[in-house]
């Protein structure tokens, strides 16, 4: 059973899902279990992109058909995925922004992470990294409520899985003792990301089986791929290292160029 509580403990740090009473004690927590957790964070996406998909889905069908509805079906789906998430991970790419933004030198731009008030830098990047969702989900919607839909699912996923290989590849530089990410210092094992790599394989099978237009989702992938490298690049030169905020950031960023990928590839 223990999968099934690290599964549940990722929603309790990822979400606002409710995972209260007789189910979180029987869940429980320790240290070392968020760090096994990290296992499951494309499953955490599998729920946050699937409902999602189904927001969509469910307001296409309830809307009126407009010209600008998918326009206003980006909006709300959205909005939905960030009070899902308590926009967890956009609180992360502010932070980076108003760090590396804010400091050319690595001690003043962790000293600026920390701080939670957002900057210049940080609402820059929140305002458009939404902007850059609901744009291109509009223009996907617009060419198929079905593929933004598939979108939003397989985005999601794979998002939650490049992160790791910051785990991975990087050491934790963050202020262990007070970062909210500090059980996920110790690097993540073979076995993690083997799970990790089946939850995400299994979201590629899905995807293609909904559209089984191969190269939509190659763009999508090789987009976020390459969006993985920069920013995996950036903290190693700026930081030499990642904090928990680095993992929200790259998430953000992966996301939005999946979306600009699968647009990509749906023009060609």
């Amino acid at each position: 059973m223990n999968p099934i509580r690290h599964y549940l403990l990722a929603l309790q740090f990822f979400t606002r899902i409710p995972v209260t009473g007789r189910v979180a004690a029987w869940v429980g927590y320790s240290p070392e279990m968020l760090r096994k957790s990290a296992a499951h964070f494309p499953g955490v996406g599998w729920l946050v992109g699937g409902l999602a998909a189904l927001v969509y889905a469910a307001l296409a069908r309830a809307l009126p058909d407009a010209s600008y509805a998918p326009l206003v079906l980006a909006v709300l789906s959205t909005v939905f995925t960030v009070l899902l998430t308590g926009a967890f991970h956009e609180d992360g790419l502010a932070d980076v922004a108003d760090g590396l933004g804010g400091a050319s030198g690595r001690e003043r731009a962790l000293d600026i992470m920390k701080d939670s008030r957002v900057g210049a830098f940080g609402a820059l990047a929140l305002v458009l990294a939404l902007l850059a969702k609901v744009a291109l989900l509009a223009l996907l919607g617009e060419a198929d409520p079905a593929l933004a839909c598939g979108a939003l699912f397989f985005a999601h996923v794979l998002s939650r899985f490049l992160p790791l290989w910051l785990i991975r590849l990087l050491p934790h530089v963050g202020d262990t003792a007070r970062s909210k990410s500090k059980p996920l210092a110790d690097q993540i094992g073979a076995a993690g990301l083997l799970v990790a790599a089946l939850w995400t394989a299994a979201a590629v099978a899905l995807a293609h089986w909904w559209l089984p237009e191969a190269r939509l989702w190659v763009g999508g992938g090789v987009a976020a791929l390459l969006a993985w490298v920069w920013m995996w690049r950036l903290f190693a030169r700026r930081l030499q290292g990642y904090t928990g905020d680095c993992l929200g950031a790259t998430q953000q960023v992966c996301e939005v160029l999946c979306y600009l990928g699968l647009a990509f590839a749906l023009r060609a």
